[in-house]
Order: structure tokens, then C-alpha cells, then sequence
């Protein structure tokens, strides 16, 4: 294993993720409301994604990364459509007394759910293929030279674990101070971050404008 190009997909896995944005709202709240293992697994779901799109970069496969950028309007459209349903019935979930778990209340976590919905949002941003495509291209990997197709595969799995580096970090941030939200608090947790996701979906749909 070429340890350089390892460390290059973990920098680079991690600085794509490190920025805040719906799917950062998504794991905090997630993390507050539920758990640290339901906003680390919310997190992986976009580091999936990421690895999906890196792949996609590195190996050169290019009719695809094509084929996605030429649909880029209605992915957007399908992402912006999301996040607002996402917002909207993350405005108005109910949190569980964490001092009570009968309560009836309580919030069954879906882990499944929660990878699954950062997964799909992640993939319905197909630009992000545009930047894995230049920084590969960059380190001179993601050429169709049957050569390079062992660095392209140890990139991309560095991409994976730099991005989850950095769910499992703000996950596990994020929880130390899980515990003094009281209920009532964290019903505006909700709210906020129900408003803050509808703000990006409008933003992503009106962006097609």
C-alpha cells in the first residue's frame, strides 16, 4: 500500500466532509435527539456517498460522472425535495424524555433510516464528482491506465475513512453535551434544525432557477 496516497484520501475524505451544511444539521440533531450512534451512522451514509462519487472519479468512469452531471437539475430537484421533507417532519418530530425512555414520547431510532436519507442526499449533489475529478486529477490519479487503478482503489478508501473520521469526531462531540438538553429543549433542537434544512432544500431547488 502506498502509504502517501492513503493519507491523501484521508485528508482529502475529511476536508470534503468538515464543512457545515444539511448533512452536518442532520448528524447534529441526530446526535442530540437520539444518540451518538445515530448521527455517526447518519455521517457514514455521506461518507458512502462520497466513496461512491470518488470511485466514480478515480477509476475514470467517465460516461457515468457524464451521465450524472447531465442530470444534475432534476437530482437537485429530487435533493431539494428531500431536505424539504426532511425539514419539515424534523420540525415536527417529537423527542423522547431521556429521563422517562416509557414516555410515551419516546422516538424509536431508525439506524437504517438515518443512513439511507444522508446516503441519498449526498448522492444528489452529482457536482460533487466535479471536485473529486480535479483533485484526483491533480495527484495524477483517475486515468483509464489499468496502472493506476490500485491508487485510485487505496484513494477512494482513504476518502471513506477521512470522512467518517470526521462523523465519528462530531458525533461523539456533539454527544458530550447530550445530556443537558432537557426535553423541552430539545423540541427546539428540532425546530431549528427543521427550519435550517427547509432553508437549504429552498435554497437547492431555487438554485435550478
Amino acid at each position: 500500500m502506498d502509504l502517501s496516497i492513503f493519507i491523501q484520501g484521508l485528508i482529502i475524505g475529511f476536508s470534503i466532509a468538515a464543512p457545515v451544511g444539511p448533512i452536518g444539521v442532520l448528524c447534529i440533531r441526530r446526535t442530540l435527539t437520539e444518540g451518538r450512534l445515530s448521527g455517526f451512522v447518519s455521517g457514514l451514509g455521506a461518507a458512502t456517498a462520497d466513496a461512491v462519487y470518488g470511485s466514480i472519479a478515480g477509476f475514470g468512469l467517465t460516461f457515468i460522472s457524464t451521465f450524472l452531471i447531465e442530470q444534475s437539475q432534476w437530482l437537485r430537484l429530487i435533493g431539494g425535495g428531500f431536505l424539504l421533507y426532511l425539514g419539515i417532519r424534523t420540525f415536527l418530530a417529537q423527542t423522547k424524555s431521556m429521563a422517562d425512555p416509557e414516555s410515551p414520547m419516546v422516538q424509536e431510532v431508525n439506524l437504517t433510516g438515518n443512513y439511507l436519507s444522508t446516503f441519498v442526499l449526498t448522492l444528489t449533489n452529482p457536482l460533487t464528482i466535479l471536485s473529486f475529478a480535479a483533485i484526483f486529477a491533480g495527484l495524477g490519479i483517475g486515468s483509464t491506465s489499468s496502472g493506476n487503478y490500485l491508487s485510485a482503489f487505496i484513494l477512494v478508501i482513504g476518502v471513506f475513512l477521512g470522512s467518517g473520521c470526521w462523523w465519528f469526531i462530531l458525533s461523539g462531540a456533539v454527544g458530550l453535551f447530550r445530556q443537558r438538553f432537557k426535553p423541552d429543549s430539545l423540541i427546539w433542537v428540532n425546530r431549528i434544525s427543521g427550519v435550517i434544512i427547509i432553508i437549504f432544500g429552498i435554497i437547492a431547488i431555487l438554485s435550478l432557477l
